[in-house]
């Protein structure tokens, strides 16, 4: 399925960054006052991505709550990370297109992987975010590589699966975060892979 395959596209949050820590400090800000509980709100948000909704949303709208900042300093790898990307990085290349706040490039320095991507594109350099095709069309740009040999692996079905399989991408689906609780609504939204640990792609890929 993948042996014709020479780009490898990651997103970042709940893909290749674990962001539970991040999440449950902007629910405790929120709810900080109130007589809401944390697992009380978790278990609304779940609920409305159980109904693929964008659950977070749904959750403060439901609860008329204003959405706190999100703490970047939360964020950490997750487990197998940093094997996987220098196994990979030996037979691909190795790039990275993600919606994410301002400094990207200094949180991927920090975790100590920022070497293996050979191309960074964000919604906070290109002013555009995805699901909108015009990033990951800049990408494919400037790898220059035709779209039918190249992989995006990302946690959201709507915004990483669905419209790089439209474009031509092979994709993998990683069941991490809370997008784990959502299921395919269309035939966009079905990965060609599926894995429940970002570091299960090892084997996909024969590495």
């Amino acid at each position: 399925m993948f042996s014709d395959i020479l780009w490898i596209f990651f997103d970042m949050g709940s893909t290749l960054v674990d962001e539970q820590q991040a999440f449950r400090h902007r629910v405790r800000d929120a709810i900080k006052g109130t007589d809401i509980g944390e697992e009380q709100f978790y278990q609304t948000m779940i609920s409305y991505y159980q109904q693929n909704k964008k659950g977070d949303k749904e959750a403060f709208a439901f609860y008329n709550l204003a959405k706190p900042e999100w703490h970047s300093e939360d964020e950490v790898l997750y487990a197998g990370v940093k094997e996987c990307l220098n196994r990979l990085k030996g037979r691909y290349r190795l790039g990275i297109i993600a919606n994410q706040l301002p400094g990207a490039c200094s949180r991927l320095e920090r975790w100590g992987i920022l070497q293996e991507f050979s191309l960074i594109v964000t919604s906070d350099q290109e002013g555009i975010a995805k699901p909108d095709p015009r990033i990951f069309e800049a990408a494919l740009q400037r790898a220059d590589c035709p779209v039918e040999r190249c992989v995006m692996i990302g946690d959201r079905l709507d915004n990483d699966i669905a419209p790089a399989k439209k474009l031509g991408f092979k994709t993998i689906w990683v069941r991490q975060g809370l997008s784990a609780y959502t299921s395919p609504t269309s035939q966009w939204e079905q990965a060609d892979a599926v894995v429940d640990k970002i570091e299960q792609i090892m084997a996909l890929f024969g590495v």
